[in-house]
């Protein structure tokens, strides 16, 4: 007799139990935990996309203000960058600094306040005077200036921080780029055609102004940090600068560039301070804004002196002046010394040349302490 097959029921039992799994894949609802998770993830994912935005436009906006010469203010990165989000500023400010870090080789640096600066140029002359100029008188300096440094003023600008060899290198003529240069000038370009400099890295500027603030800033460093007005002017007119001297400045033959025009400028940038002469007031120091027909003094008949501004300690650094005024005086006597060897003997002269290698140091040496002596103290450099 043969065996009866499985039941209707068991059949139908079997069937349920082998698509249950299957089916409680398919029909069971994500939990709440899971949901909340799925929402916050898309949420910070949001927000992320939304930093990195305003951390980009905070790059373009630094280097916008960096193409003016005009320092950021906290106050203008609040209202064009994180409008309702400024309790966000560390956050994006952070995001923005390894952008330009690594993107541009630059970064945000904070301007020491411009009273602050001036009480500590008065202090530290006062000290170094006192200490003569010794080690310890030198960590004075420092300690002085990082204190100034940390109080901040809220505005900032664009530094670079590429090794100063490496910037070095880059600004030297090469051949090989002096000929791409040369193969891609249009002849027929308006405005006439430059002659290629073959460096990698071009100043992009007009290297007149720059060479005008350095010296001005280095006749002030060796005025013991603060210059009269007249003083400077007179300096200036030795070097054939008058207050209507015009500067060649491209792309504004309208309206050409004079010196009083240019010490204005230095000053809205933050490079020079324009002060009055004198003890200092109980409210700030006022500073004047040179106009078209002032001399060495306002209609007052008022005194006035100039003085570094913050940016050219954040970005040039009396060390770095230091070391320009010596190495150009050191060249310039090693020229003259040069010129006078060229009527001895060979044999004579084959002598002096060398030991020229250390003697120019050596001139070097004397040179840039003799200029830390007239600037009153140890040069300090870049404020951080």
């Amino acid at each position: 007799m043969a065996r009866a097959g499985p039941s209707r029921s068991q059949r139908a039992r079997a069937q349920v139990q082998l698509s249950t799994p299957e089916m409680e894949d398919e029909e069971m609802p994500p939990s709440d935990d899971e949901a909340m998770l799925d929402e916050l993830s898309r949420a910070l994912d949001e927000g992320d996309k939304d930093m990195n935005k305003r951390a980009n436009d905070l790059v373009r906006l630094a280097l916008f203000n960096e193409q003016r010469r005009l320092p950021l203010r906290r106050d203008e990165i609040s209202k064009k960058v994180l409008g309702q989000r400024r309790g966000q500023f560390k956050t994006v400010f952070e995001r923005a600094q390894q952008t330009l870090r690594l993107t541009f080789g630059m970064e945000l640096v904070e301007l020491p306040t411009r009273s602050a600066t001036a009480a500590d140029r008065s202090q530290t002359q006062t000290q170094t005077q006192t200490q003569g100029g010794d080690d310890d008188g030198e960590r004075a300096v420092t300690g002085l200036r990082k204190k100034v440094a940390a109080q901040g003023s809220k505005t900032y600008i664009l530094r670079s921080t590429l090794d100063p060899a490496l910037i070095s290198y880059a600004a030297q003529p090469h051949k090989r780029v002096r000929e791409v240069e040369a193969a891609a000038i249009d002849p027929d370009a308006e405005g006439g055609v430059e002659e290629p400099h073959g460096a990698l890295l071009a100043a992009g500027e007009n290297p007149v102004p720059l060479g005008v603030l350095h010296v001005v800033l280095a006749l002030v460093l060796a005025s013991g940090r603060v210059l009269p007005d007249g003083e400077l002017r007179a300096l200036l007119r030795r070097l054939r600068l008058h207050p209507t001297t015009p500067l060649p400045l491209p792309g504004a033959p309208h309206r050409p560039l004079t010196l009083e025009l240019l010490l204005s400028q230095l000053q809205r940038q933050g490079y020079l301070d324009r002060m009055r002469a004198g003890p200092a007031p109980a409210a700030a120091p006022k500073r004047g804004r040179l106009t078209n027909t002032q001399g060495h003094g306002d209609d007052d008949g008022a005194a006035w002196e100039w003085r570094w501004g913050p940016r050219a300690h954040a970005e040039v650094g009396e060390a770095a002046v230091g070391r320009f005024v010596a190495e150009f005086m050191a060249e310039r006597s090693a020229r003259g010394a040069g010129a006078d060897e060229e009527d001895e003997d060979e044999e004579d002269g084959g002598n002096r040349r060398r030991g020229r290698g250390e003697e120019a140091q050596k001139r070097y040496a004397a040179i840039l302490k003799g200029f830390e002596r007239s600037a009153g103290g140890a040069l300090a450099g870049v404020t951080e």
